[in-house]
């Protein structure tokens, strides 16, 4: 990638907007780059592992090339603004931390942010709402790396490599399944949707 517009640009078009999310996976993504000395991966030499499912992720697929189709990205369902990079060939692990909310930057945001999806917006407070929201984004990309994130080198056991497995039908809807993710009921291969889970809890 070229410069910083390019970039953003880049990221954007695959997003759809711009927003205080993309910007942070913008400088997540581009912190890992930097401090584990690695390039946009082509296969799974970069390992990212995300603990959210937010607009950053996008970004982050982007810059780095940690994608969910090369299982170079893992997703953490946490809820929590929390990065992890791995370098393969080095060993090495950074992991990010963010120090501040969108809320703490602009603590009317939020607000703004609810009447503007309310379908009750009049057209100045949309365009209040994206004036805020681009400000906000503008400031997270200008802010020191060690002021938006905690970043910290760390000791993670690596995850293998992503596999290719088989396909089963499911004995009830008759669709492909992976073999890991199959079930066994009655003796016969499931699909999850289809599984009658059992518990006595």
């Amino acid at each position: 990638m070229d410069n910083e517009n390019d970039i953003y640009s880049k990221v954007i078009e695959f997003h759809g907007h711009s927003c205080p999310g993309v910007a942070i996976g913008i400088q997540a993504a581009e912190i890992a780059t930097d401090k584990l000395i690695s390039n946009r991966a082509i296969d799974e030499e970069l390992l990212a592992i995300v603990e959210n499912d937010s607009c950053s992720v996008d970004a982050i697929q982007v810059i780095t090339g940690c994608t969910f189709g090369k299982g170079n990205l893992i997703f953490k369902d946490y809820g929590k603004n929390v990065y992890k990079f791995i370098n393969r060939g080095t060993g090495k692990s950074l992991r990010l931390s963010l120090n501040i909310a969108i809320d703490e930057i602009d603590p009317e945001f939020a607000m703004m942010r609810t009447k503007a999806f309310s379908g009750e917006a009049k057209p100045e407070d949309e365009m209040e709402f994206e004036k805020r929201k681009d400000a906000i984004s503008e400031k997270i990309m200008n802010m020191p790396a060690d002021e938006l994130f905690n970043i910290e080198f760390v000791d993670v056991e690596i995850p293998e490599k992503a596999r290719i497995f088989g396909s089963v039908k499911c004995s009830k809807c008759g669709e492909l399944v992976a073999e890991h993710r199959a079930r066994v009921e009655n003796n016969d291969f499931v699909c999850i949707p289809c599984f009658d889970d059992y518990s006595r809890n």
